[in-house]
């Protein structure tokens, strides 16, 4: 039940502080030298990349596709019997529901109540399935512009710059520029998973044009994640390009994850008055 290309998918809806350091007579010259170049090091590298990629440093991915078991080809079935009878119905539920999660259970989604919850079960089963390995390269250019180049199917997002100071992406079609934060949770396509995202749309006499990039990381997974879409329409609304990459590669930690609330206080017990001793 994602609003997704994969048919599986098609009804459903990613520093130490100094003060931390021993006193400073315990360290040589030369460990301190090697420390402060390591904090400007990581300066350099702009913030949406950092704890995911360093300058210069080649890092191994994975192209791939979250699919959840093919057990639940049955249910899509049923459910696309049910849209291909009432299109409208079913395109103006779809729309209206959270994009990236299961559809919210109706009855004219063509399934049982039992059919759904077992539908739910194996869409929690889901798991990433690698396509292709690739290798991801952080680059500055000399003008001061950053590159995530790549080998592979994911050179496609290559072309892409990043420019620190305006805050966008440059690509050969025009300016990438921020949309809203990423905070997808357990139930979403990819999983749970935060991140940023930047987006391209233009709509001219000859078609129209969509590119999104987003970069971001899971939550208890030590992995970082960049997905990427291009789309390319006719005026007729046909698709002349419709490319799609999720690119999953290894990073030291994941993402912290919010620590529970401390347990309240509770006042200590009073104790017993004491019997006094009979005569």
């Amino acid at each position: 039940m994602a609003n997704h290309e994969n048919r599986r998918l098609s009804f459903a809806q990613p520093t130490v502080s100094l003060r931390q350091l021993p006193p400073m007579k315990l360290y040589s010259p030369i460990i301190f030298v090697s420390l402060f170049a390591s904090v400007f090091a990581a300066e350099e590298v702009p913030k949406i990349f950092a704890g995911l990629f360093e300058k210069g440093v080649p890092v191994k991915g994975q192209i791939g596709m979250v699919l959840p078991p093919p057990e639940i080809d049955k249910y899509v079935a049923k459910v696309e019997t049910a849209a291909r009878k009432d299109p409208k119905w079913y395109r103006e539920f779809s729309t209206e529901a959270k994009p990236g999660v299961p559809l919210p259970y109706d009855e004219r989604l063509g399934l049982t109540k039992e059919e759904y919850t077992g539908y739910l079960a194996l869409w929690n089963k889901r798991e990433f399935k690698p396509k292709e390995d690739v290798m991801l390269l952080l680059r500055e250019t000399s003008s001061g512009t950053w590159s995530l180049t790549s080998t592979g199917g994911a050179s496609t997002f290559s072309t892409l710059r990043y420019l620190p100071k305006e805050g966008v992406f440059r690509s050969p079609n025009g300016d990438l520029k921020r949309i809203d934060d990423i905070n997808a949770d357990s139930t979403s396509i990819l999983g749970e998973w935060t991140g940023q995202e930047w987006k391209f749309e233009e709509e001219t006499s000859l078609g129209k044009t969509k590119e999104n990039f987003a970069i971001g990381r899971f939550t208890n997974q030590a992995y970082g994640l960049i997905v990427y879409r291009a789309q390319e329409l006719s005026t007729e609304g046909t698709r002349l390009l419709d490319k799609s990459l999720v690119v999953r590669f290894p990073i030291k930690a994941p993402a912290p994850t919010k620590a529970p609330a401390p347990a309240k206080a509770t006042a200590p017990a009073k104790a017993a008055p004491k019997k006094k001793a009979s005569p």
